[in-house]
């Protein structure tokens, strides 16, 4: 199963809500032009939940990696929603967990955001 993406906007803030699985291929690239056509917007807070992706590969890390520095350079912001326990654990074993901004709600994650 590839990743599907859709983006909705919350309080000025872009939640990309993903679902299928972040691997090499098919699903790092859809992962990387939705992000950089959220950046092409000019859109630069932006919030991925991650609910329904039920598994990330080497390259999908990646991929989230290359994501969240291209926000930065852009000036934005890059966050992480609802991961699952999977997901979860590769960011902990991986030390990302320490380099995303991670959270469990989405009322939360919105309120995070620099205003």
């Amino acid at each position: 199963m590839s990743l599907k993406s859709s983006a909705r906007q919350v309080d000025g803030i872009t939640v990309l809500d993903l679902s299928g699985r972040i691997t090499l291929g098919e699903g790092s690239v859809v992962l990387r032009d939705t992000i950089r056509e959220v950046l092409g917007k000019g859109e630069k807070k932006i919030l991925l939940n991650l609910g329904d992706v039920t598994y990330i590969d080497s390259s999908g890390i990646g991929e989230l990696v290359s994501a969240f520095t291209a926000v930065r350079k852009e000036g934005g912001e890059l966050k992480l929603l609802n991961l699952t326990k999977k997901v979860h654990d590769l960011l902990q074993i991986t030390k990302l967990y320490t380099v995303f901004d991670v959270k469990d709600d989405e009322a939360t994650a919105i309120s995070s955001f620099t205003k």
